[in-house]
């Protein structure tokens, strides 16, 4: 394990868990909503939003899957001493952290089952740019519509069909971040 591993996790974890924690859940409930979060430092390429969400989301019982440039020695270690999250393929996975080309065919992820539909993975996409233009997003904890940058429409939209099952996203840029949760309609463009 590198010397760096030791740093960059949360310096009061009750308090700024509980932040983050807040942050993420009110991503979750006002789809396309943008949310600072702050605390973390992971080692590149992982941004500070991710890597809140991972101190926030995961722990040592939570299958987590690195993909692309993500799946580095680094953010291997940073994961292994602040989080214990164990590191797995993506069709075992609760959680998966990555940028959107390197999570694809995200048909990999599991979707639930119907008796189970909690049992989906759930993807911490790191995105270049994150702001309120884009595809229409219409559905619950939104009051008429609002608009998000998403990396593509077609396959947010066939994970919609899937409702109850399908995956949820949460997208991260920067200290930004901000959730499409399977039960959101996105408008084609």
């Amino acid at each position: 394990m590198i010397a760096d591993a030791l740093a960059g996790g949360f310096t009061e974890a009750p308090v700024q868990s509980a932040r983050a924690f807040r942050e993420v859940l009110e991503a979750m409930a006002r789809p396309g909503t943008i949310h600072r979060v702050t605390g973390a430092r992971p080692p590149l390429p992982v941004s500070v939003a991710a890597g809140v969400t991972l101190l926030t989301l995961c722990d040592g019982t939570t299958p987590l899957h690195l993909a692309g440039e993500a799946d580095t020695p680094a953010v291997r270690d940073w994961i292994a001493f602040h989080i214990g999250a164990p590191l797995v393929a993506a069709d075992d996975a609760d959680f998966a952290l990555g940028l959107w080309a390197d999570l694809q065919p995200v048909s990999r992820f599991r979707i639930g089952q119907p008796d189970y539909p909690d049992r989906s993975a759930t993807l911490i996409v790191e995105v270049d740019r994150l702001a309120n233009h884009g595809p229409a997003l219409t559905g619950p904890g939104i009051e008429t519509a609002t608009w998000l940058s998403l990396p593509e429409t077609r396959t947010f939209r066939a994970n919609r069909a899937l409702f109850p099952l399908g995956f949820d996203t949460i997208f991260t840029c920067g200290d930004r971040l901000a959730a499409l949760p399977r039960s959101t309609r996105v408008e084609a463009i």
